[in-house]
């Protein structure tokens, strides 16, 4: 096979942003292949907040990217050839294969989608990674309740906004934060939320006040920084914080703590760090059940795809960080 693969590889580990030195763009010759493996033409990428915390050397909750390593990515592809008995030349799957057109998989974590389902990009979102996020962390974490109040920060991304309708399919009162007027719009026109709160023009801790008098229940924070800080105050008593996120924070050479971490016990509340890996044995029932809302229509997925190819990924990674995309971000790869 003579087929040339595309590759952006991890050059440097960035300082802040991500500059274009710290990328290398790299062809290689596409391999055949072996005996249980099958060779993936990847279609779409996911592109994600986490992904500027994988390039950083340290501890975390997941190994990081390598120097010279493939950029890690999720994506959606169709297998073009097999040597693999579950995997056949035909099948769309889903899994990691990185930032590059073609990838060789031995099927570890490789799962079928189905394309006549729902579009290949919402197997990145709402029937992805993404909805997986946001259904664990808030059903098993936030615990919440009919008529209780659910406040969601990055309420327009990929997560925040299935946290809202999730929270809204179980009875809750939903409060979404966002950048800008066209994103409270859409998390109130699209997604159903109760009320929305522009922090880049509201005064979100006098918001709260107003939407949520009672206090806040549940709170889903995608965001971390101010806006975490804002809402830390206005807690109910036994209240859950779910901390999936900060994007506030990861081109911060020195990251923000939390100010008012006194009124968890003031309110007796609980902050809970949430990664959705730790529910890899239950991906099956929260698909199933995220699939069956969308179905009836009770669940809304916005990809937001951006086309290009495998060159566009590093200015793609930046669209989070400048509040650009709405929804799920996905690179378009090939048709």
């Amino acid at each position: 096979m003579s087929t040339i693969n595309h590759q952006v590889r991890l050059a440097a580990r960035p300082v802040g942003d991500p500059r274009p030195t710290d990328w290398e763009h790299v062809e290689e010759t596409v391999g055949e292949p072996g005996d249980g493996e099958f060779l993936v033409q990847v279609l779409c990428l996911s592109i994600d907040p986490a992904m500027r915390g994988w390039m950083n050397a340290g501890r975390s909750y997941i190994r990081p990217v390598e120097i010279g390593e493939v950029m890690r990515a999720g994506a959606v592809g169709r297998v073009i050839a097999s040597r693999h008995s579950g995997f056949a030349v035909g099948d769309h799957v889903s899994g990691s294969f990185g930032v590059q057109e073609y990838c060789l998989s031995g099927g570890r974590s490789v799962t079928k989608v189905d394309p006549a389902a729902a579009p290949l990009p919402t197997y990145l979102g709402a029937l992805g990674m993404s909805g997986l996020t946001a259904y664990f962390g808030l059903i098993d974490i936030g615990r919440p309740e009919p008529g209780q109040t659910v406040v969601v920060s990055g309420a327009a991304g990929a997560v925040g906004s299935v946290v809202g309708q999730i929270a809204k399919i179980l009875g809750c009162r939903v409060i979404g934060i966002a950048g800008g007027e066209a994103k409270c719009r859409l998390v109130v026109d699209e997604f159903g939320f109760d009320a929305a709160i522009d922090y880049k023009s509201e005064d979100v801790r006098k918001a709260l006040r107003d939407q949520a008098p009672s206090g806040v229940d549940v709170y889903f924070d995608n965001v971390g920084g101010d806006v975490l800080d804002a809402v830390l105050p206005r807690l109910a008593r036994g209240a859950r914080v779910i901390v999936c996120g900060a994007v506030s924070q990861y081109n911060s050479a020195s990251p923000q703590g939390p100010a008012n971490y006194l009124s968890l016990l003031v309110n007796r509340a609980t902050m809970t760090g949430m990664v959705v890996f730790d529910y890899a044995d239950r991906y099956a029932e929260g698909t199933a059940r995220l699939a069956t809302w969308r179905a009836e229509g009770r669940l809304k997925s916005l990809e937001d795809v951006v086309s290009g190819g495998v060159a566009e990924f590093p200015d793609t990674l930046m669209r989070p960080f400048r509040g650009e995309n709405h929804g799920k971000l996905v690179l378009k790869i090939a048709d």
